[in-house]
């Protein structure tokens, strides 16, 4: 008997957030808390009988504990709030006793909450104070204005923004991409193709038959993160530096331009890793840079337009001048994506994947470059690893 009743005493599982997330987060809240009854109070007319609705402690808890979740969303806060306001207080004048108004108070705004998919639970309470204490008391329909739409409304500019300068973490959250952003065609990123899509988490939903806490991209993400773990559990800790070329030639911000594209003609590299005098990686220089800032905008003159732009000849030019870049510090791209040498190679899969990047510095500890992965490096070590497995 004691056995069964057990788990219902048992602590959940330990939050996730560090200490310093926890103590941003406990900032956030208290200077939220703090301009909502502030602004509140300097808007507060002489028949408003309130200034602050209650269900915002619970609110703010949500924007800024679990950002991620679908109830803490500006839709489901926003219309939850307003909606069961106006259930709340229409309910509040039935002529009925006040347990009748409110179990009808509470079914009417979670019909409305699924009606409108925008459950926000907070709102229940907001629902249920017009109920409990009156429609008169809460002044009537204007309720639903002040304080309940204001106050939310200052809840969500705020969230926005400490989540964007402050905790830095997405919010509102944004949903499932339809089509690969980077390249911007109809079909979805390479590990998204493979992957679980929207289809799969619709139909999957469906069948578990409950509601979730967490958002189809929050899914897709641990997704991703476990194939990660379990490709390394099954093909061993190898690491960028078992995989990595050694022999990186790198420029320097005041390497000339033709140099630069010398090396890469040379060695016949797509990427140049760009170092200070410690050889730390402040940027890349590659291909597409040149191409970028050579004024390739037709087909005609491709070859004379990139010889003008590299060499800096006024002969070649149309204008005379050499205004033009010259040093690669001009046209670098910073700052530069490194790995770790330590690194396993698991990490790698969606950077080389879905990113667009095909050249990878690798760095030791000190940011010291030490070597390039490429992505016909990780297609390598993922044949070598399948083929031992």
């Amino acid at each position: 008997m004691i056995k069964s009743i057990s788990h219902f005493f048992t602590a959940p599982a330990a939050s996730s957030h560090s200490l310093a997330q926890k103590l941003s987060i406990l900032v956030a809240s208290f200077i939220t808390m703090l301009v909502v009854s502030s602004i509140s109070f300097w808007l507060k007319s002489s028949f408003q009988p309130l200034i602050l609705v209650a269900s915002i402690g619970a609110s703010i808890m949500l924007v800024f504990v679990l950002p991620n979740s679908p109830v803490s969303q500006p839709y489901a806060l926003l219309t939850g709030h307003v909606i069961s306001a106006a259930v709340g207080v229409s309910c509040a004048y039935l002529p009925f006793e006040i347990y009748i108004n409110a179990s009808l108070c509470i079914v009417a705004c979670t019909f409305a909450m699924f009606l409108l998919d925008c459950i926000h639970p907070p709102a229940g309470a907001t629902a249920m104070m017009p109920v409990i204490v009156g429609a008169e008391a809460v002044g009537g329909y204007s309720y639903i204005v002040f304080p309940v739409l204001i106050n939310m409304l200052i809840l969500v500019a705020l969230g926005i923004i400490f989540h964007r300068w402050w905790l830095a973490q997405e919010y509102p959250s944004r949903k499932l991409p339809d089509k690969d952003p980077l390249h911007q065609h109809d079909d979805l990123s390479p590990l998204a193709r493979l992957g679980i899509d929207k289809t799969d988490l619709a139909e999957s939903l469906k069948e578990f038959n409950a509601f979730l806490n967490v958002t189809d991209k929050d899914l897709v993400e641990i997704y991703g993160m476990a194939q990660q773990k379990a490709y390394t559990r099954r093909f061993g800790e190898i690491r960028c530096l078992d995989i990595m070329s050694k022999d990186v030639k790198t420029v320097t911000p005041d390497t000339e331009l033709e140099e630069a594209w010398a090396l890469l003609r040379l060695h016949k590299e797509k990427l140049l890793p760009v170092v200070d005098e410690h050889r730390n990686v402040i940027g890349i220089i590659s291909l597409v840079d040149f191409l970028k800032r050579a004024g390739l905008k037709h087909y005609d003159g491709f070859a004379e337009r990139l010889v003008r732009f590299i060499k800096h000849d006024p002969k070649l030019t149309r204008s005379g001048t050499t205004d033009k870049p010259k040093k690669v510090s001009q046209i670098m791209a910073t700052p530069a994506f490194t790995v770790n040498q330590h690194d396993l190679i698991a990490t790698l899969v969606p950077v080389l994947s879905d990113k667009g990047l095909h050249h990878i510095p690798v760095t030791n500890d000190n940011n010291q470059v030490v070597g390039i992965v490429t992505q016909s490096d990780l297609i390598a070590a993922l044949y070598t690893g399948a083929m031992n497995a």
